[in-house]
């Protein structure tokens, strides 16, 4: 029975590089309203995200951002977004335009950390205390989530841009601009059109491609689980949508690993472990979600 005292209105925006979507829920991860539009130039796209929340009344806002994105609190440009090729973003100050404006605690991180955090918090990794989170669409990201924390570092990870040994049947040189064929190059949506010549959501089930694109994403998982022994891995994104790469994945995963890394949850319980997001669609705005939370609860900046 939910208690009788008032939950707290909280701002939710899931930035991402072709849309926004912004919402109002509560500390429950409960979301009841939202609206989306697409990502233009900052000052068009923050005059839609002010005019949405002017009069919602929210006690702190939750940002979850296409990046990359400035996380470290002493640096001058906490806050901000950096380098990214979008037109007008680079160096734009996502934190402050709304500080400016609405004067409650934000918090901020990535779109895949929000994800994966909102995933930690009410969704397929609930009561863990780590996840990675991987979305496979447009590009690669990945969120960290480890021993209740959420991962910075010197930036935050990027894990989308790691190298991967190639495919024996794949003679495809990659689209990163900056890496040809790292994981985003040879895995994301953007990949898998240039190769194949048709868009991901047309292939069969049965074309080669997923055998292929299974191959990236394994050894991507693999890495990980050696690197960082999540509790969980998360694989969301529209490629993923692709249900029948699940068990591509997993049997790849436990090919690579070949028993070296013996716990239960790969050895016999691998469709548990590596999964889809619970909160589906709603991972990225959910997390950012419990990213207002914690800054209410903090009171002040957080991420």
């Amino acid at each position: 029975m939910r208690s009788r005292r008032k939950l707290m209105r909280i701002g939710a925006i899931e930035a991402g590089g072709t849309k926004f979507v912004c919402g109002v829920g509560n500390e429950l991860g409960e979301i009841e309203d939202r609206v989306h539009f697409p990502t233009h130039r900052p000052e068009e796209t923050m005059e839609n995200v002010i005019a949405y929340f002017r009069d919602k009344r929210v006690d702190s806002i939750g940002i979850g951002s296409f990046g990359p994105i400035d996380l470290e609190h002493a640096s001058p440009t906490y806050g901000y977004v950096t380098t990214t090729p979008k037109p007008g973003w680079s160096g734009y100050n996502f934190v402050g335009t709304l500080k400016s404006v609405f004067d409650v605690p934000v918090g901020w991180d990535t779109d895949v950390n929000a994800a994966a955090l909102g995933e930690a918090t009410w969704g397929a990794a609930q009561g863990l205390d780590s996840c990675v989170y991987y979305t496979i669409g447009t590009g690669v990201g990945v969120g960290v989530y480890t021993e209740g924390n959420l991962v910075h570092g010197l930036v935050h990870p990027e894990g989308g841009h790691i190298l991967t040994r190639r495919h024996p049947d794949d003679d495809f040189a990659g689209n990163c601009p900056y890496h040809s064929d790292c994981l985003e190059g040879m895995a994301a949506g953007p990949a898998l059109e240039a190769r194949w010549k048709a868009k991901g959501d047309t292939l069969p089930e049965d074309h080669p491609a997923w055998e292929i694109e299974a191959f990236y994403i394994a050894q991507a998982i693999s890495n990980v689980i050696l690197t960082l022994s999540p509790k969980k891995v998360i694989l969301g994104g529209g490629v993923m949508k692709q249900a029948q790469l699940f068990p591509m994945i997993r049997a790849q995963v436990g090919s690579i690993l070949n028993g070296y890394v013996s716990a239960k949850p790969i050895v016999s319980d691998i469709e548990h472990y590596i999964v889809a997001p619970t909160l589906g669609d709603n991972a990225g705005l959910c997390g950012a979600l419990a990213l207002g939370v914690r800054a209410l609860d903090s009171g002040t900046n957080v991420s």
